[in-house]
């Protein structure tokens, strides 16, 4: 689909960029910026993909992110990642002839530069190796790996696309709606392109690989979950849904129709009265699956022998069931003809 530069507007898609930069996320929505990150803690405001996919994998994770607000270590795969995101959305300031894979390669160490002076915990990235990832290297060495697979990366997004035949409608979107539930839904897009027809696509880069087919609806949930919003602001469903895999150089496409994403809408609603749920109660269960290898708060949690922080939101009190008083009988029932 070839791209014009009108369509879907929104919110400053600047604000997205700096967002993804420092890591800072709206009210309700902060993982990994220490324990209040600044503020008090609150109930959650909003939901986000990221957020629902973190209740829908672990409530107790979802807590840690959204109510204590636990720090998280950075790390090098979703430091590349926020790296790339920024090359490939940069690549459009320039005029389209210019766009080759040189450039966006030459891009890179001044992207970087510019994303640890915005982040500065990103300077230990490297500093000292970790087990099981660049032992035996020198931190310049291990930066300079690091360099080259995101090279890589940026690399073989041309093969993919081409940039030279492309005028992207938005880039690093912010978008926010208030569905009739209350409920609030916002996100980062990364490209929303504009067909000269109106068509909407909307793509996502992802710098790992394609999962496999039982385990696409993870991705494909997100970009649902866009496709509502974008659905809801401008009364436009997007023609396509498109994830672009640089780890493995496939692209995925979804042509979404409304009854997709009203199933979807409905999903969040019930996800949302679960949160709002586990909120009041304090309520919030672990799940053990196989991405808990990947979790920084193992050691507060249950499931791995730890014991979460004290709970920071009031708990409302149990309702207990309203009956007839102990020892006296209750309604007396039949069931069948007279």
């Amino acid at each position: 689909m070839e791209t014009s530069t009108g369509g879907v507007t929104g919110t400053d898609g600047g604000a997205g960029e700096q967002r993804r930069e420092s890591g800072a996320r709206p009210a309700g929505e902060a993982a990994g910026r220490g324990p209040g990150g600044g503020r008090p803690p609150a109930p959650p405001a909003s939901l986000s993909p990221s957020r629902a996919s973190d209740f829908m994998q672990c409530p107790l994770l979802y807590r840690f992110r959204v109510i204590d607000r636990l720090p998280e270590k950075p790390s090098e795969a979703a430091t590349r990642g926020t790296l790339v995101h920024a090359v490939l959305e940069r690549l459009f300031d320039v005029p389209a002839a210019e766009r080759t894979a040189p450039l966006a390669k030459a891009m890179l160490p001044g992207q970087w530069d510019r994303l640890r002076a915005a982040r500065p915990e990103l300077e230990e990235l490297f500093a000292a190796a970790e087990a099981g990832q660049g032992e035996g290297e020198e931190p310049a060495e291990r930066l300079a790996r690091w360099l080259a697979e995101a090279e890589a990366l940026v690399e073989r997004w041309f093969s993919l696309e081409d940039p030279t035949r492309l005028e992207p409608a938005e880039r690093e979107l912010f978008v926010e709606t208030e569905l009739s539930s209350g409920l609030r839904l916002r996100g980062i897009i990364d490209r929303v392109d504009v067909a000269p027809t109106g068509e909407v696509r909307i793509v996502d880069y992802k710098t790992g690989k394609a999962p496999r087919p039982e385990y696409a609806q993870g991705a494909l949930f997100q970009m649902k979950f866009y496709a509502l919003v974008v659905w809801r602001l401008r009364q436009v469903v997007p023609r396509r849904l498109q994830l672009v895999y640089l780890g493995s150089g496939d692209v995925v496409t979804y042509d979404p129709v409304p009854a997709d994403l009203e199933a979807v809408e409905r999903k969040l609603a019930a996800l949302w009265e679960a949160i709002r749920s586990a909120t009041e109660s304090g309520d919030w269960r672990p799940r053990r699956t196989k991405l808990c290898g990947w979790c920084d708060h193992r050691a507060v949690c249950p499931e791995f022998g730890g014991t979460p922080p004290p709970y920071p939101l009031p708990v409302a009190p149990a309702v207990l069931p309203v009956g007839p008083p102990r020892g006296e009988p209750g309604p007396q029932g039949r069931m069948g003809a007279h």
